[in-house]
């Protein structure tokens, strides 16, 4: 259905009742409005510019309860003209309101009856609508699975399938994914699950003029990104911020997400590669809150190569000899957190000293001790890689427990 068919219904609607009409979908996004009968208000006039209404005056009228209503109710609304709303609804889902304008919000009978069967009609096209889009969205989910499938024959075949569906442009030559996971692990409750596949829809609607297509499934999703060039750092945290700012509005603050952002790649069969490292790099920021919300394959050092480790043999991994010395002797972790920020700062001395704030004599101080503890020379290169290496395995590790437990 286009939204041609939609907009047949406004405007026959208004003509016949000498009114403006207007159909928003369920989050009050415009999708069809008539001309004017000389009852436009300041709202109207920026719902039609905006294609929406700002997010104040939509708490303010959710606050009212429409989502709920199965019959048309007068809304009124502050600094404007009190309005219509009939919800547009079939088999009992809702889809989205129609609404009337009036400034004294008076509204005949048969002006009520008018928009309930307008909203009707509209509720059955906008329900064959939703089920062509889920068809077509449950299509795109399963080639996007293929795609990334370990058999690289399935991979061929999905890219193929792709470019026959002429989703992407030909001067579409740059492919990312960007992985969401939820921070939290226990189990995700039917609700939650909506929210957050609805938020992954909206970070989708913001990336533009460029393709975007999505994959969700329960707390985990991940988004392909088609461009003709890398996605900019702004493209990606508009993304990341707009899929948080909606799940963070449909949900309570408790749940977190985090964001991983593979590298960029030049056809659709090699998706797989940034899919992996976008996968990891959203267990990176999952694990370790001090990488950010939003973590970037090709900045994270040595965690990309420590995460590349299969999780069996990463936990399994014996902890470094000489960290567990220093540990057993460092009760209060003072030594442990030294080594870990001396590193850091790349073996610098003064920084060093003054990110912890201590004088540079404490700093030697310490160093030296670490030194005695360990057995190691911080003169010896291999000395001074194994304990870097050690503290970030021993950070990955104990996350890994923390999280998921065990």
């Amino acid at each position: 259905m286009s939204d041609g068919d939609l907009q047949s219904i406004v405007d026959e609607l208004a003509e016949r009742l000498r009114r403006s009409v207007a159909i928003d979908d369920p989050s009050i996004r415009l999708l069809a409005a008539s001309r004017h009968f000389g009852d436009e208000d300041a709202l109207r006039v920026s719902s039609v510019l905006n294609r929406a209404v700002d997010a104040s005056t939509a708490d303010r009228i959710f606050a009212l309860g429409i989502a709920r209503w199965t019959a048309p109710g007068v809304v009124p609304v502050d600094g404007a003209w009190t309005r219509l709303c009939a919800p547009v609804r079939c088999n009992g889902m809702l889809l989205g309101y129609l609404w009337l304008i009036d400034e004294k919000g008076e509204f005949t009978e048969r002006e009520k009856a008018a928009a309930t069967e307008a909203a009707a009609t509209a509720g059955t096209m906008l329900y064959r609508r939703l089920l062509l889009h889920e068809r077509s969205k449950a299509r795109q989910e399963g080639i996007l699975r293929e795609l990334v499938s370990p058999d690289g024959a399935v991979r061929n075949q999905a890219a193929g399938d792709l470019r026959a569906e002429q989703i992407f442009g030909d001067d579409c030559t740059s492919f990312t994914v960007l992985a969401v996971q939820c921070r939290i692990t226990r189990t995700t409750s039917a609700p939650q699950q909506v929210a957050f596949e609805a938020a992954i829809e909206d970070g989708v609607r913001c990336v533009g003029d460029d393709v975007a297509l999505m994959v969700a499934n329960r707390s985990r999703a991940w988004l392909l990104l088609g461009q003709h060039q890398p996605p900019t750092r702004a493209l990606v945290d508009s993304v990341a911020d707009r899929i948080t700012g909606r799940f963070r509005g449909l949900t309570d603050d408790q749940v977190q997400l985090v964001f991983g952002l593979g590298g960029t790649v030049g056809r659709l069969d090699a998706v797989v590669t940034s899919y992996q490292q976008a996968q990891l790099a959203a267990r990176a920021a999952l694990l370790l809150p001090s990488i950010g919300e939003l973590a970037r394959w090709g900045e994270l050092g040595p965690y990309e190569l420590l995460l590349k480790l299969p999780l069996d043999e990463l936990l399994d991994t014996s902890p470094v000899p000489a960290l567990v010395a220093l540990e057993q002797e460092d009760n209060h972790h003072v030594l442990l957190d030294t080594l870990d920020d001396f590193f850091n700062h790349g073996g610098n001395i003064q920084r060093t000293a003054d990110s912890l704030r201590i004088h540079r004599a404490t700093l030697y101080q310490r160093l030296k001790r670490i030194e005695q503890i360990t057995g190691c020379n911080f003169d010896n290169g291999d000395d001074r890689l194994m304990l870097h290496l050690g503290l970030k395995l021993r950070a990955i590790t104990t996350a890994y427990r923390d999280h998921f437990g065990g």
